[in-house]
Protein backbone atom coordinates (compact mmCIF):
# COMPACT_ATOMS: atom_id res chain seq x y z
CA UNK A 1 0.00 0.00 0.00
CA UNK A 2 2.87 2.15 0.96
CA UNK A 3 4.66 1.33 -2.41
CA UNK A 4 1.33 2.53 -4.28
CA UNK A 5 0.90 5.93 -2.72
CA UNK A 6 4.71 6.77 -3.14
CA UNK A 7 4.16 5.82 -6.87
CA UNK A 8 1.10 8.13 -6.94
CA UNK A 9 3.19 11.31 -5.10
CA UNK A 10 6.15 10.77 -7.99
CA UNK A 11 3.60 10.66 -10.91
CA UNK A 12 2.22 14.16 -9.78
CA UNK A 13 5.54 15.75 -8.87
CA UNK A 14 6.64 14.80 -12.09
CA UNK A 15 3.99 16.24 -14.29
CA UNK A 16 4.16 18.90 -11.70
CA UNK A 17 7.79 19.47 -12.58
CA UNK A 18 7.69 19.41 -16.24
CA UNK A 19 4.71 21.23 -16.91
CA UNK A 20 5.69 23.70 -14.50
CA UNK A 21 4.01 26.81 -16.65
CA UNK A 22 0.87 25.14 -16.61
CA UNK A 23 -1.69 23.83 -14.46
CA UNK A 24 -1.69 20.29 -14.02
CA UNK A 25 -5.11 19.75 -13.90
CA UNK A 26 -5.94 21.62 -17.25
CA UNK A 27 -3.25 19.17 -18.75
CA UNK A 28 -4.40 15.96 -17.04
CA UNK A 29 -7.74 17.34 -18.91
CA UNK A 30 -6.10 18.32 -22.04
CA UNK A 31 -4.93 14.56 -22.63
CA UNK A 32 -7.67 12.57 -21.27
CA UNK A 33 -10.05 15.11 -23.97
CA UNK A 34 -7.32 14.11 -26.95
CA UNK A 35 -7.20 10.64 -26.51
CA UNK A 36 -11.27 10.56 -25.95
CA UNK A 37 -11.46 12.76 -29.74
CA UNK A 38 -8.86 9.86 -30.89
CA UNK A 39 -10.89 6.92 -30.24
CA UNK A 40 -14.76 7.51 -29.56
CA UNK A 41 -17.17 6.77 -31.88
CA UNK A 42 -17.83 9.81 -34.88
CA UNK A 43 -21.83 9.16 -34.20
CA UNK A 44 -20.98 9.97 -30.07
CA UNK A 45 -18.77 13.13 -30.97
CA UNK A 46 -21.63 14.34 -33.22
CA UNK A 47 -24.05 13.98 -30.52
CA UNK A 48 -21.70 15.71 -28.11
CA UNK A 49 -21.11 18.60 -30.07
CA UNK A 50 -24.71 19.11 -30.48
CA UNK A 51 -25.54 19.23 -26.95
CA UNK A 52 -22.77 21.50 -26.38
CA UNK A 53 -24.14 23.75 -28.62
CA UNK A 54 -27.88 23.43 -27.21
CA UNK A 55 -25.55 24.79 -24.21
CA UNK A 56 -26.49 21.52 -21.89
CA UNK A 57 -23.17 19.91 -22.03
CA UNK A 58 -21.73 19.79 -18.18
CA UNK A 59 -18.99 22.09 -17.52
CA UNK A 60 -15.52 21.39 -16.15
CA UNK A 61 -16.57 21.93 -12.68
CA UNK A 62 -19.63 20.19 -12.41
CA UNK A 63 -17.67 17.24 -14.27
CA UNK A 64 -15.18 17.72 -11.46
CA UNK A 65 -17.84 17.83 -9.09
CA UNK A 66 -19.32 14.71 -10.63
CA UNK A 67 -16.14 12.94 -9.78
CA UNK A 68 -15.16 13.95 -6.12
CA UNK A 69 -18.97 13.09 -5.33
CA UNK A 70 -18.59 9.68 -7.18
CA UNK A 71 -14.79 9.38 -5.43
CA UNK A 72 -16.24 9.91 -1.76
CA UNK A 73 -19.28 7.57 -2.04
CA UNK A 74 -16.94 4.50 -3.50
CA UNK A 75 -14.32 5.64 -1.04
CA UNK A 76 -16.96 5.36 1.76
CA UNK A 77 -19.06 2.37 0.39
CA UNK A 78 -16.13 0.00 -0.50
CA UNK A 79 -14.35 0.56 2.90
CA UNK A 80 -17.52 -0.22 4.68
CA UNK A 81 -17.47 -3.95 2.64
CA UNK A 82 -13.66 -4.41 3.19
CA UNK A 83 -11.66 -2.21 5.58
CA UNK A 84 -9.09 -2.12 3.50
CA UNK A 85 -7.62 0.81 1.75
CA UNK A 86 -6.07 -0.30 -1.16
CA UNK A 87 -9.64 -1.99 -2.57
CA UNK A 88 -10.75 1.61 -1.51
CA UNK A 89 -8.86 3.28 -3.84
CA UNK A 90 -9.49 0.38 -6.46
CA UNK A 91 -13.01 1.09 -6.53
CA UNK A 92 -12.50 4.97 -6.57
CA UNK A 93 -10.57 4.71 -10.16
CA UNK A 94 -13.69 2.09 -11.20
CA UNK A 95 -16.20 4.52 -10.30
CA UNK A 96 -14.33 7.27 -11.85
CA UNK A 97 -13.93 5.19 -14.94
CA UNK A 98 -18.28 4.73 -15.02
CA UNK A 99 -18.48 9.05 -15.51
CA UNK A 100 -17.64 8.95 -19.18
CA UNK A 101 -20.34 5.99 -19.88
CA UNK A 102 -22.98 8.19 -18.08
CA UNK A 103 -21.65 11.22 -19.32
CA UNK A 104 -22.53 9.20 -23.14
CA UNK A 105 -26.02 8.11 -21.61
CA UNK A 106 -26.93 12.06 -21.08
CA UNK A 107 -25.65 13.65 -23.92
CA UNK A 108 -27.52 10.31 -26.29
CA UNK A 109 -30.65 11.76 -23.94
CA UNK A 110 -30.54 15.35 -24.90
CA UNK A 111 -29.49 14.72 -28.54
CA UNK A 112 -32.69 12.13 -28.75
CA UNK A 113 -35.09 14.94 -27.32
CA UNK A 114 -33.83 17.52 -29.28
CA UNK A 115 -34.31 15.20 -32.59
CA UNK A 116 -37.95 14.40 -31.74
CA UNK A 117 -38.80 18.53 -31.49
CA UNK A 118 -36.89 18.49 -34.87
CA UNK A 119 -39.09 15.68 -35.48
CA UNK A 120 -42.22 16.97 -34.30
CA UNK A 121 -41.55 20.41 -36.01
CA UNK A 122 -41.17 19.19 -39.30
CA UNK A 123 -44.11 16.86 -39.11
CA UNK A 124 -46.26 19.13 -38.12
CA UNK A 125 -45.35 22.11 -40.25
CA UNK A 126 -45.27 19.57 -43.53
CA UNK A 127 -48.77 18.96 -43.18
CA UNK A 128 -49.54 22.95 -42.49
CA UNK A 129 -47.43 23.68 -45.94
CA UNK A 130 -49.40 20.81 -47.76
CA UNK A 131 -53.01 22.31 -46.45
CA UNK A 132 -51.97 24.74 -48.65
CA UNK A 133 -49.79 24.02 -51.43
CA UNK A 134 -51.22 20.85 -51.86
CA UNK A 135 -47.80 19.47 -53.16
CA UNK A 136 -45.17 17.60 -50.76
CA UNK A 137 -41.94 18.62 -52.53
CA UNK A 138 -43.68 22.33 -52.30
CA UNK A 139 -44.13 21.60 -48.74
CA UNK A 140 -40.72 20.51 -48.02
CA UNK A 141 -39.31 23.67 -49.20
CA UNK A 142 -41.99 26.18 -47.33
CA UNK A 143 -40.77 24.03 -44.19
CA UNK A 144 -36.86 24.46 -45.65
CA UNK A 145 -37.06 27.68 -45.93
CA UNK A 146 -39.20 28.79 -42.61
CA UNK A 147 -36.48 29.08 -40.51
CA UNK A 148 -37.93 26.68 -37.86
CA UNK A 149 -35.59 23.66 -38.80
CA UNK A 150 -31.93 22.90 -37.76
CA UNK A 151 -29.60 20.23 -38.50
CA UNK A 152 -29.20 17.13 -39.15
CA UNK A 153 -33.38 17.23 -39.91
CA UNK A 154 -32.66 20.29 -42.19
CA UNK A 155 -30.26 18.65 -43.85
CA UNK A 156 -31.85 15.63 -44.56
CA UNK A 157 -35.22 17.92 -46.06
CA UNK A 158 -32.69 19.21 -48.19
CA UNK A 159 -31.67 16.12 -49.51
CA UNK A 160 -35.49 14.94 -49.49
CA UNK A 161 -36.35 17.76 -52.26
CA UNK A 162 -33.19 17.27 -54.25
CA UNK A 163 -34.21 13.15 -54.46
CA UNK A 164 -37.68 14.06 -55.30
CA UNK A 165 -36.73 16.49 -58.30
CA UNK A 166 -33.72 13.89 -59.38
CA UNK A 167 -36.36 11.13 -59.29
CA UNK A 168 -39.13 12.63 -60.63
CA UNK A 169 -41.46 10.96 -57.66
CA UNK A 170 -40.72 11.29 -53.85
CA UNK A 171 -40.87 7.69 -53.26
CA UNK A 172 -37.01 7.09 -52.25
CA UNK A 173 -36.93 10.42 -50.36
CA UNK A 174 -39.96 9.10 -48.14
CA UNK A 175 -38.59 5.47 -47.77
CA UNK A 176 -34.83 7.79 -46.54
CA UNK A 177 -36.45 9.71 -44.21
CA UNK A 178 -38.40 7.04 -42.38
CA UNK A 179 -35.60 4.80 -42.48
CA UNK A 180 -32.96 7.46 -40.89
CA UNK A 181 -35.72 8.54 -38.33
CA UNK A 182 -37.56 5.53 -37.31
CA UNK A 183 -40.55 7.50 -35.72
CA UNK A 184 -44.29 6.16 -36.31
CA UNK A 185 -45.61 9.44 -36.95
CA UNK A 186 -42.75 10.26 -39.90
CA UNK A 187 -43.69 6.66 -41.09
CA UNK A 188 -47.43 7.30 -41.16
CA UNK A 189 -47.07 10.90 -42.66
CA UNK A 190 -44.90 9.42 -45.30
CA UNK A 191 -47.59 6.77 -46.16
CA UNK A 192 -50.51 9.26 -45.98
CA UNK A 193 -48.70 11.64 -48.55
CA UNK A 194 -47.80 8.73 -50.90
CA UNK A 195 -51.21 7.59 -50.70
CA UNK A 196 -52.29 11.03 -51.38
CA UNK A 197 -50.09 11.34 -54.21
CA UNK A 198 -51.06 8.11 -55.97
CA UNK A 199 -54.74 8.15 -55.78
CA UNK A 200 -55.19 12.26 -56.27
CA UNK A 201 -55.11 14.88 -53.84
CA UNK A 202 -59.00 14.82 -53.21
CA UNK A 203 -60.32 15.65 -50.17
CA UNK A 204 -57.55 15.46 -47.98
CA UNK A 205 -58.52 17.72 -45.28
CA UNK A 206 -60.08 15.45 -42.64
CA UNK A 207 -56.91 12.82 -43.45
CA UNK A 208 -54.18 16.01 -42.72
CA UNK A 209 -56.45 17.07 -39.80
CA UNK A 210 -56.33 13.07 -38.22
CA UNK A 211 -52.54 13.33 -38.83
CA UNK A 212 -52.31 16.26 -36.88
CA UNK A 213 -54.51 14.90 -33.85
CA UNK A 214 -51.76 12.10 -34.41
CA UNK A 215 -49.30 13.98 -33.74
CA UNK A 216 -50.46 16.13 -30.87
CA UNK A 217 -51.32 13.04 -29.04
CA UNK A 218 -47.98 11.81 -29.54
CA UNK A 219 -46.40 14.45 -28.30
CA UNK A 220 -48.87 14.96 -24.94
CA UNK A 221 -47.39 10.97 -24.54
CA UNK A 222 -43.79 11.60 -24.64
CA UNK A 223 -43.97 14.32 -22.46
CA UNK A 224 -45.83 12.94 -20.08
CA UNK A 225 -43.52 9.61 -20.20
CA UNK A 226 -40.55 12.25 -19.61
CA UNK A 227 -41.80 13.35 -16.48
CA UNK A 228 -42.44 9.86 -15.13
CA UNK A 229 -39.08 8.83 -16.28
CA UNK A 230 -37.52 11.59 -14.16
CA UNK A 231 -39.63 10.81 -11.33
CA UNK A 232 -38.80 7.07 -11.57
CA UNK A 233 -35.01 8.03 -11.91
CA UNK A 234 -34.93 10.11 -8.52
CA UNK A 235 -36.71 7.09 -6.92
CA UNK A 236 -34.09 4.23 -8.77
CA UNK A 237 -31.33 6.40 -7.86
CA UNK A 238 -32.01 7.08 -3.83
CA UNK A 239 -33.17 2.89 -4.05
CA UNK A 240 -29.82 1.89 -5.56
CA UNK A 241 -27.93 4.06 -2.98
CA UNK A 242 -29.56 2.57 0.18
CA UNK A 243 -28.80 -1.02 -1.16
CA UNK A 244 -25.42 -0.25 -1.34
CA UNK A 245 -25.71 0.48 2.54
CA UNK A 246 -27.26 -2.41 3.48
CA UNK A 247 -23.88 -3.32 4.91
CA UNK A 248 -24.31 -1.30 7.49
CA UNK A 249 -27.20 -3.02 8.88
CA UNK A 250 -25.43 -6.46 8.48
CA UNK A 251 -22.60 -5.30 10.45
CA UNK A 252 -25.14 -3.61 13.11
CA UNK A 253 -26.97 -6.83 13.56
CA UNK A 254 -24.16 -9.32 13.87
CA UNK A 255 -21.48 -6.74 15.40
CA UNK A 256 -18.96 -4.92 13.55
CA UNK A 257 -15.89 -7.44 15.61
CA UNK A 258 -18.05 -10.79 14.11
CA UNK A 259 -17.95 -9.16 10.96
CA UNK A 260 -14.16 -8.84 10.01
CA UNK A 261 -13.52 -12.11 11.65
CA UNK A 262 -16.01 -13.35 8.26
CA UNK A 263 -13.92 -10.69 5.96
CA UNK A 264 -10.92 -13.32 6.97
CA UNK A 265 -12.82 -15.50 4.59
CA UNK A 266 -12.63 -15.38 0.58
CA UNK A 267 -15.69 -16.35 -0.09
CA UNK A 268 -17.50 -13.88 2.03
CA UNK A 269 -15.11 -11.35 -0.37
CA UNK A 270 -16.12 -12.51 -3.04
CA UNK A 271 -19.63 -12.50 -2.08
CA UNK A 272 -19.29 -8.88 -1.26
CA UNK A 273 -17.50 -7.79 -4.49
CA UNK A 274 -20.44 -9.40 -6.20
CA UNK A 275 -23.06 -7.36 -3.86
CA UNK A 276 -21.22 -4.30 -5.30
CA UNK A 277 -20.87 -5.24 -8.83
CA UNK A 278 -24.57 -6.73 -9.52
CA UNK A 279 -26.38 -3.37 -7.71
CA UNK A 280 -24.06 -1.35 -10.15
CA UNK A 281 -24.70 -2.90 -13.03
CA UNK A 282 -28.84 -2.42 -12.22
CA UNK A 283 -27.84 0.86 -10.93
CA UNK A 284 -26.62 1.24 -14.94
CA UNK A 285 -29.63 -0.94 -16.35
CA UNK A 286 -31.53 1.86 -15.02
CA UNK A 287 -29.57 4.78 -16.36
CA UNK A 288 -30.10 3.18 -19.47
CA UNK A 289 -33.42 2.93 -19.63
CA UNK A 290 -34.01 6.53 -18.40
CA UNK A 291 -31.77 8.19 -21.19
CA UNK A 292 -33.35 5.72 -23.86
CA UNK A 293 -34.73 7.01 -27.77
CA UNK A 294 -37.62 9.44 -26.86
CA UNK A 295 -40.59 8.79 -29.13
CA UNK A 296 -38.85 6.24 -31.57
CA UNK A 297 -40.19 2.25 -32.22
Amino acid sequence: MELFILLFIAIVVLLYRNYKGENVYKYIVDQVGGIYNKFAPYSFKVVREKTKELGQEYTVKQYSTQVAIFSVFAAAVSYLYFYNIFISVIYVFLAIAIIPYLAYLRCKRVYSEFLFEQIQVYTTNTIMEFATTQSFVRSLEGVRDSGVLEDPVLADVKTMIEMAYENGSIDEALNMMSQKYPYYIVKNMHQLFLQITKEGARDTGESLDNMQLDIDQLVESVYRDRIERSTFHKSFIRYGVMLYLLVMLVQYLIGKEQYLAMLDQLLVQILLHLVIIVNTYFLLKGEKYYNENVGAE
